[in-house]
């Protein structure tokens, strides 16, 4: 029995002990609505309506065909859109523009953006006064904005920002609008860029830069390439898996984190298909940010730790180099919490491996001779510390070498 969307009455009831000894754990009818209320209150279950829901107070998500027309409703004054020349070809900066009367467009976002790129989105905006910033796009447009407001509330360079809560100041409300349903970087105040340089992943987040309201627009998402829907779609079932299990997660978390699997897995299938319909995009653009909104409250693991070396020394697509990993982590720690992985879905290891064939990705090419380097960037990452499971460099090499062949 379900007690909630997330939660079953055996999880909370169920015991070896218990039935060891005898001892009947079955609750009485009004025992269980009890629970059934308890649950609610203490995991957080976010209730979705067909237009809006919260996740956190200071956030409220619009989700619906045709929700981008709601903009104007939650924004006055001067307009900066941050966003890729990619989001201008396709038509969505022009419906945007359209809304609003005082806009300006930063539209020279670059995919894993670095330190200086956002020192020029800050110097772009500086240069225009905005009283609103607006991410529209995906994670990088995303990740430019946010640290945009970094730079505008308190100066500096991003490394000064590295970590959690280091703004110096109030910043300038943000508006984000999701144009690929895998990130989730909508529903969370870290700004994920690249050190200049180095391309090692640097974090900074701080609360004060989370989205006041983000919109969750299906349409937008349908000007997607098939390669590229498949592999965001891939990388929010990744965030919700591994935000279900990292070390540090909280009930509200994990309650977000089995929310989002729950929103994604009916239709994930469909959408590395190429069939996926209007209805389908909403839900994975609600499994993204309740995903994203786990991993504000969590963090994520090791698979992503390993795949950031291969985004930086092979131009792997960052959804891609998780997934190239995911399946071999998950063993990896299914000897800790192989029972959420049961409770989330029965064979889900294989299931993941299965999905990622369907995806149709080109093989990862890792030479033998980069994986005790890459090992060694690995375990430096910052995600890999909230692994559910502890991994060392060796353990890194080992999962590098069996995941590309090498065992």
């Amino acid at each position: 029995m379900k007690l909630t969307a997330n939660i079953t009455l055996d999880e909370l009831t169920k015991s070896q002990t218990a039935e060891r000894k005898g001892i009947n754990n079955n609750p009485s009818p009004e025992q269980i609505e009890n629970l059934k209320a308890r649950v609610e209150k203490r995991w957080g279950v976010v209730r979705i309506n067909s237009r809006k829901f919260v996740t956190s107070p200071s956030q409220i998500i619009i989700h619906r065909p045709g929700s981008l027309e709601e903009l104007p409703k939650h924004l006055s004054g001067k307009v900066l859109i941050v966003t890729d020349p990619g989001i201008v070809k396709a038509g969505h900066v022009d419906r945007a523009t359209a809304l609003l009367e005082d806009v300006v467009v930063f539209d020279q976002v670059r995919e894993n953006p670095t330190e200086s790129d956002v020192a020029e989105c800050a110097q772009f905006a500086r240069a225009k006064n905005p009283d609103f910033i607006v991410g529209l796009g995906g994670g990088s447009s995303m990740d430019t904005a946010k640290g945009a407001l970094f730079l505008l509330s308190g100066g500096g360079v991003m490394s000064d920002y590295q970590g959690h809560g280091k703004a110096k100041g109030p910043m300038l409300p943000f508006i984000a609008i999701p144009t690929t349903a895998g990130t989730g970087s909508e529903c969370q105040s870290y700004a994920i860029l690249c050190r200049d340089g180095s391309h090692e992943k640097m974090a900074c987040g701080d609360p004060r830069a989370i989205a006041k309201v983000v919109i969750l627009d299906p349409e937008l998402t349908a000007s997607m390439p098939l390669q590229v829907a498949r592999l965001t779609a891939l990388d929010a079932l990744s965030h919700s898996l591994e935000s279900a299990v990292c070390k540090n997660g909280t009930d509200k978390s994990r309650g977000l984190s089995f929310q989002a699997f729950r929103s994604i897995e009916p239709v994930i299938e469909a959408i590395l298909k190429g069939e996926g319909s209007l209805e389908d995009r909403d839900r994975m653009l609600v499994g993204s940010a309740l995903a994203g909104s786990a991993i504000e409250a969590s963090m994520l693991g090791a698979a992503h730790a390993a795949a950031n070396p291969l985004t930086a020394h092979f131009d792997v697509v960052h959804g891609h180099a998780v997934m190239s990993m995911l399946p071999g982590v998950m063993r990896w720690n299914a000897q800790v919490v192989g029972c959420v992985y049961d409770e989330l879905k029965p064979g889900l290891i294989d299931w993941v491996e299965y999905l990622y064939e369907l995806a149709e990705l080109p093989p990862v090419v890792v030479p033998s001779e980069m994986i005790a380097q890459l090992a060694t960037e690995a375990a430096k990452q910052w995600t890999g510390q909230f692994n559910p499971r502890p991994l060392t460099e060796a353990d890194f090499e080992a999962l590098y070498r069996s995941t590309f062949g090498e065992s």
